[in-house]
């Protein structure tokens, strides 16, 4: 993926929000000197931030076939070294103001405000196609890891970049930490295509993001749908993006209303909006609606991406031709992952998936070939013998309580729904109620509305269901 990316030369690979910038030639060789001369193919931790120092190490590692796994910096201590511990990494590559946090170690090498560790660990037995580690969700310490091969990220890249027409004009920004496979892919692409990335940590919100945005006149940027949705509250359609050529969307449905409104905006303004969907599993991406097709099929997470196709199973996992019936969504593609590691001995496997993804996603698809996301397969609940999907449940409340933060979790039998109070909110729990129970039948005894401060998210915005599940045990 990264083999041929010396030949951009003297063109600019990486700006950073600092002024900092780094050409091709200059990103190659630093790549060598920080792991160009480690004779053993090692695991390495990343602890990954939007810089040059950050991405010099992760780029520098794939091209010198080491082995990383990409962590946020900001990682919880406690479960960072539940980590260390389990997989014992052979080096750290961090930020200079975290290296105090491993005493243990021996700082071998520093520059661009990183430093390289050598943890006295030594090098593990690790599968030859073996690649990269990601976590499933891109922020948490949980020891089950994605286990990513140099085919995957190789196929991936080459799909995206063709499906989006990359070239070496392109100017993405980040919006998305690159430890999450989304703000990840973004890199990777426009690195493989010898376009330029600007870096930086800052957010949507925050005045420095547009001056950066404008400075260095950004073309792309991606966002989750809490992104859109902060977007839309920021006034987005008025700002002057003349440089903006297109945005793309992943991480999460978002909601029709809004695809709708960035579709438009892209067809009145001259610029493209392309919704994608895609998993950590699959590397990144696995399908696309095309820009031309945008608002046509607001709502739709599209086509398979080039090189990869899709499936509906019913619950016998017979396959559905039929339009309009909702199955199981499965993926086959080289960009399938090889499986998960839980520990260090798990990194000496092979091929588990044989490029085969049950993604856990229930869809359908329409008489075009268009397919709709419906929900996930865990996030349906039996409700007085009635089936609930949680994620239409959110977004049809969301979609009639304007600038409503809420998230939807449950049990048979019983569906909370979790209100964000930061802000304020001028809903009343009986007009939620009211609400719901009048669009889908559903008894008001079986609606729980619980008030919470804030709506967990991780660090690429997307719902952390599990973190609400210890309110439900509070009566009403």
């Amino acid at each position: 993926m990264f083999g041929e990316i010396g030949k951009y030369g003297n063109k600019t690979a990486l700006i950073e929000d600092n002024g900092q910038k780094m050409t091709y030639s200059e990103l190659v060789e630093e790549g060598n000197r920080i792991f160009g001369n480690r004779k053993e193919r090692s695991l390495i931790f990343i602890l990954c931030t939007n810089s040059i120092g950050s991405v010099c190490g992760y780029v520098g590692s794939i091209r010198n076939r080491q082995v990383p796994l990409l962590l946020s910096a900001a990682l919880d201590a406690q479960l960072l070294d539940y980590l260390l511990k389990l997989y014992e990494p052979s080096y750290l590559w961090v930020p200079g103001q975290a290296v105090s946090a491993f005493p243990y170690g021996k700082t071998i090498y520093e520059s661009y405000g990183y430093t390289l560790i050598d943890t006295g660990n030594g090098p593990c037995e690790m599968d030859e196609g073996l690649s990269l580690l990601l976590t499933t969700s891109g922020s948490t310490g949980s020891p089950k890891l994605v286990r990513q091969s140099y085919e995957n990220l190789d196929s991936n890249t080459r799909s995206i970049i063709q499906y989006l027409q990359l070239d070496d004009t392109e100017r993405a920004i980040t919006t998305l930490p690159m430890n999450y496979t989304y703000g990840l892919s973004i890199i990777n692409t426009h690195i493989a295509a010898g376009a330029a990335v600007l870096l930086t940590d800052q957010t949507l919100i925050q005045k420095k993001f547009w001056e950066f945005f404008n400075q260095h006149e950004a073309t792309s940027f991606g966002g989750v749908p809490y992104t859109y949705e902060i977007l839309n509250k920021l006034k987005f359609f008025q700002m002057d993006l003349g440089h903006l050529r297109y945005m793309t969307q992943a991480g999460g449905k978002l909601s029709e209303d809004l695809h709708k409104k960035f579709a438009e905006y892209a067809r009145d303004n001259g610029k493209k909006f392309v919704v994608m969907y895609g998993q950590t599993e699959a590397t990144a991406r696995m399908a696309y609606l095309p820009s031309d097709r945008s608002l046509e099929k607001y709502g739709s997470m599209g086509i398979a991406i080039p090189d990869g196709r899709f499936e509906l199973w019913d619950i016998n996992r017979n396959i559905i031709t039929e339009p309009n019936i909702t199955g199981e969504l499965v993926y086959y593609g080289k960009n399938v992952t090889l499986g998960y590691a839980e520990c260090r001995e798990d990194l000496k496997k092979g091929d588990e998936r044989h490029g085969r993804l049950e993604t856990g996603d229930m869809a359908k698809q329409d008489a075009d070939g268009f397919f709709y996301i419906v929900g996930r397969k865990k996030r349906f609940l039996k409700v007085y013998g009635n089936r609930v999907n949680l994620d239409e449940t959110e977004r049809m409340i969301k979609g009639h309580f304007e600038d409503l933060s809420c998230a939807c979790s449950g049990m048979d039998d019983c569906v909370y729904i979790f209100i964000e109070t930061q802000g304020g909110c001028a809903v009343s729990s009986e007009e939620i109620k009211e609400y719901i129970s009048k669009k889908t039948g559903l008894n008001k005894n079986a609606l729980h509305v619980k008030n919470v401060e804030q709506i967990p998210k991780n660090d690429a915005g997307k719902t952390l269901y599990t973190e609400l599940h210890k309110y439900m045990d509070i009566g009403d």
